[in-house]
């Protein structure tokens, strides 16, 4: 029974009895987080699946999500075979993948909702904080996925020794016990000591409930008849947890030193398997019996297949316990007797001198952790490798390989302290070009996180004149995307130039890469209206690298090639998908929103961009988090929805600061002027454009697109001359890049501004070219302002014609203050327009998962097709459904068609 924890359990129970998802349970050692997995454990009906961290074991890929899943990994065989794959590969037991850790956290998903068909699953994670973070990086990618499947993650962690961030997923902390709670628990555990003890007992042990139950056990025979003397742990040491580990030393001394032995060889091995135990304990002079002693003392408990210990704090009390040759004692016998990556691992550590054989080892360990897409891993063992070279070349090149690796895996602070351990020894050793080209390159990524991207931009430089011709174009290509989107700064301009310089110009794709930094470099010396020659089509780029496809690609905004782009951006998504690269998505997704809501298609945009966030959340990215609320917030001024934008701009602005960075906020702003142009707040359009354009971000080329929408807010405020050199610089780019959407846009700004004689030609004109690429919003608005100038002509059945179907696109847009502007001027016309239940309107009460996954439905993908791409279970695809069909009043998937829901 667990004394006052009423309400503890009762969520635990909510929990159970739900429809699945996670719980993170937190507290001191000793506050009874293990008891409530125990809990768990007896109340559910259903398959129980346990691991506990290990400290010794937090550097080795998957570890733990191996020995989790190890019962059950027969199921594997019904998953998508990628994710089989990519799982099988991670834990060592498939051909590796070199697949991304969230592609192994989808599959690790979908192995735990397979398993759940047959009855209710429960996962006990217990000393999460000492998970590898391989592991703790999928099973919190899977647990945050759990929606209505009868599946429950139960997490356990202490507050202090390692971290378990948890990742968003709801918490449990557990306080200490009230004093008649402690009191019971006393009661029921040493129910034979006098009153007198047991009330100091529960004034020492401060409502830890471990503690309860194992200082008595350190009493002596005076204090147990009675004796009313200070207790032998009142003084010293001072926290309760220090009581507790003192009484299981304490303990682990008198045992005999076989015993102790045995006891330190299953602390430091995580998996406690007798086969691998007895082979160690030979070495050791010890035998399996011999842990006989420690079950005794209710330190252990012993299996026909393994150890387990007790509490996880018997562990650490025996690595105290025991001193320093026999802890090299036990690592030397169980690298005998455990596989290749263990091996490295307890060989590293007696290793205390440069040992070529050791660090090779670990270098191999490195390689195939590579393999398994263990970022974490790959580090920690370089850079163990690193500190065991004998060649100051050699811990140069594996300190580089364990920063990169380390910023791969999100680790940003470790990644510099490995960058500075390079720095110190690169002085005085004669490296490789390449060697010094990834070390400034990581030193360059590492300043993009850390929000300076002009460090960044000099650091690429750097590097690229020292890579090889393809390394240099990826280099270079990132450098004059971050020198254009970084905020104004002194040395922007020659940061940009320079960087055009060091690109090599010609055919192909450094003759793109080269036009590219050639219009980064033109816009920011002023250049409103950049029309690029480009000598290479989106189609082209075949095996080219992905960071130098997704700046072309990019650039495709500037030419106003919407197509391509959308394209292009699609086909990068698709390839990340494919190849299980969930860590870039995010950044694809940015891109693939942006082509979504050029070209219209503001549905797919707003589903593509809830995804996109959810992902740049899981990976750690805050640029492209930043971005893509910026962009999020451009989608909530389109609605019309004023909070949202607000609170969206912050978020945005939280993540990507724009003091170092201008694509979220210039996106949010933008957002703004769409937002207050819909609402009729044409004076503010107007300022807010005038600043924008005159002031920090002026150089993005965003507010190239915004010029029509200061042209229509200039004509509309009654001062429509302010608008002719806008026109202008509008009328240059769009007969330049010479597409069809800027041009057809371009005919309606000038019909706003032109005499009655020519305006009607020219609208006519604008719908005539809008007809040559739909573009969905940009026509309703042609269609808005010609219905406008039809009725105030008195050309009212004409002017209906126009406003019913800019109405009825702003509708399914979900564009509500256009839809409101459309529906007051067909008033003004006499008609009467019938607000009849929309697309739009009933795609507003969908939640973004609903709307991601209906969105998809309408394709006529399968709920299993479903979930592989939203990195959801099947079941919960299900479950959306099930809720969305009532609220888009269908009860089928066929019924979903006749909605228009793809726009």
């Amino acid at each position: 029974m667990l004394h006052g924890r009423q309400t503890e359990l009762a969520r635990i129970d909510q929990l159970l009895d739900g429809p699945g998802g996670a719980l993170v349970v937190r507290g001191e050692a000793g506050i009874g987080k293990t008891a409530h997995l125990e809990y768990a454990a007896r109340r559910t009906s259903g398959r129980v699946l346990r691991v506990t961290g290990v400290e010794s074991e937090a550097e080795l890929p998957f570890a733990a999500l191996h020995l989790l899943l190890r019962p059950v990994l027969d199921g594997v065989t019904a998953l998508p075979p990628q994710q089989a794959d990519a799982l099988l590969g991670a834990l060592g037991l498939g051909e590796a993948t070199q697949g991304d850790r969230f592609l192994v956290g989808l599959a690790t998903l979908s192995l735990l909702v397979e398993l759940s068909k047959e009855e209710p699953l429960v996962c006990l994670v217990d000393d999460a904080q000492w998970l590898d973070s391989e592991s703790a990086d999928a099973l919190v990618f899977a647990a945050r996925r759990l929606h209505a499947e009868p599946v429950v993650v139960l997490f356990a962690a202490r507050e202090d020794g390692g971290t378990f961030p948890g990742g968003g997923l709801p918490e449990l902390w557990l306080g200490k016990l009230d004093a008649d709670a402690a009191a019971q628990l006393l009661a029921e555990q040493a129910a034979d000591l006098p009153l007198a003890a047991r009330d100091q007992l529960v004034t020492e042990a401060q409502g830890n409930p471990l503690a309860l139950i194992e200082l008595p056990r350190m009493l002596g025979p005076e204090q147990r008849a009675g004796a009313f003397t200070p207790l032998a742990f009142s003084l010293a040491p001072v926290t309760v947890t220090d009581k507790v580990l003192a009484g299981f030393r304490n303990r682990i001394a008198e045992l005999p030193a076989a015993t102790r032995f045995c006891l330190l060889a299953a602390a430091l091995d995580d998996r406690g398997e007798l086969k691998a135990l007895t082979g160690a304990l030979d070495r050791l002079g010890a035998s399996v019996t011999d842990f006989a002693e420690a079950e005794r003392a209710g330190l252990v408990q012993v299996s026909t297949s393994c150890v387990v210990f007790r509490h996880p704090l018997v562990r650490t009390a025996v690595l105290l316990a025991c001193d320093i040759a026999a802890r090299m004692a036990a690592h030397r016998a169980l690298a005998e007797a455990v596989d290749d990556d263990r091996r490295a691992w307890h060989l590293a550590a007696v290793t205390l001198q440069p040992d070529e054989g050791v660090a090779g080892e670990l270098e191999s360990l490195a390689l195939r952790a590579l393999q398994r897409g263990g970022q974490a891993t790959v580090s920690a063992a370089y850079a163990r490798a690193a500190e065991l070279s004998a060649d100051p070349a050699d811990a140069v090149r594996r300190w580089t390989a364990a920063a990169g690796a380390a910023a791969e895996a999100g680790l940003s602070r470790r990644a510099a302290e490995l960058v500075a351990a390079a720095q110190r020894q690169a002085g005085s050793s004669a490296l490789d070009k390449s060697v010094l080209a990834e070390l400034t390159r990581v030193r360059a990524q590492l300043a993009f996180e850390a929000d300076r991207p002009l460090e960044a931009v000099r650091l690429l430089q750097e590097g690229a004149e020292r890579a090889d011709p393809a390394t240099m174009l990826s280099l270079l290509g990132l450098a004059g995307f971050y020198a254009w989107t970084s905020a104004p700064h002194p040395d922007q301009l020659a940061l940009a130039r320079r960087t055009e310089e060091l690109t090599p110009d010609g055919d192909g794709l450094a003759g793109a890469v080269h036009a590219i930094n050639r219009g980064f470099r033109t816009m920011l010396e002023g250049d409103t209206t950049p029309v690029p020659a480009f000598p290479i089509g989106l189609g082209e780029l075949v095996a080219v690298p992905f960071e130098v496809r997704m700046v072309i690609t990019f650039h495709a905004f500037v030419r106003a090639e919407r197509e391509e782009m959308l394209a292009g951006a699609a086909a990068l998504v698709e390839e990340c998908r494919a190849q299980g690269r969930l860590g870039r998505l995010p950044q694809a997704m940015t891109l693939l929103t942006i082509a979504q809501l050029t070209d219209g298609r503001h549905r797919s945009a707003r589903a593509t961009v809830a995804e996109g966030l959810s992902l740049a959340a899981d990976a750690g990215q805050p640029f492209w988090r930043g971005y893509l609320e910026g962009v999020q917030a451009w989608l909530y001024g389109v609605a019309g929805m004023e909070e949202e934008w607000a609170a969206c701009t912050a978020e945005a602005l939280r993540h990507a600061d724009n003091r170092s960075w201008l694509p979220a906020g210039t996106w949010a702003e933008y957002g703004r002027v769409i937002l207050d142009l819909g609402l009729g707040r044409h004076n503010a359009v107007l300022d807010r454009l005038d600043r924008a354009t005159e002031g920090t971000s002026r150089h993005a080329f965003i507010w190239g697109y915004a010029w029509p929408d200061y042209v229509e807010a200039a004509v509309r405020a009654g001062t429509p001359r302010r608008a002719d050199e806008v026109l202008r610089r509008y009328a240059a780019w769009a007969e330049g890049v010479g597409q069809p959407g800027p041009l057809a846009v371009l005919h309606r700004a000038r019909a706003l501004l032109a005499s009655d004689e020519r305006a009607e030609g020219l609208y006519e004109r604008a719908l005539a070219v809008h007809g040559q690429h739909e573009q969905p919003f940009d026509q309703a608005r042609t269609r808005l302002v010609y219905g406008e100038w039809l009725r105030r002509h008195r050309r009212r059945t004409e002017a209906r014609i126009q406003l019913e179907a800019a109405m009825e696109a702003f509708d399914r847009l979900d564009a509500a203050p256009w839809s409101a502007r459309a529906a007051a001027e067909l008033r003004a016309t006499g008609a009467s327009p019938a607000r009849r239940a929309k697309a739009g309107d009933l795609l507003a009460a969908l939640t973004p998962q609903e709307l991601q996954v209906v969105r998809l439905a309408v394709t006529g993908a399968s709920n299993r097709e479903i979930g592989a791409q939203l990195f959801l279970s099947p079941r919960t695809v299900a479950y959306h459904l099930y809720k969305a069909f009532p609220k888009l009043g269908v009860s089928s998937r066929g019924e979903l068609a006749a909605l228009g829901l793809m726009t």
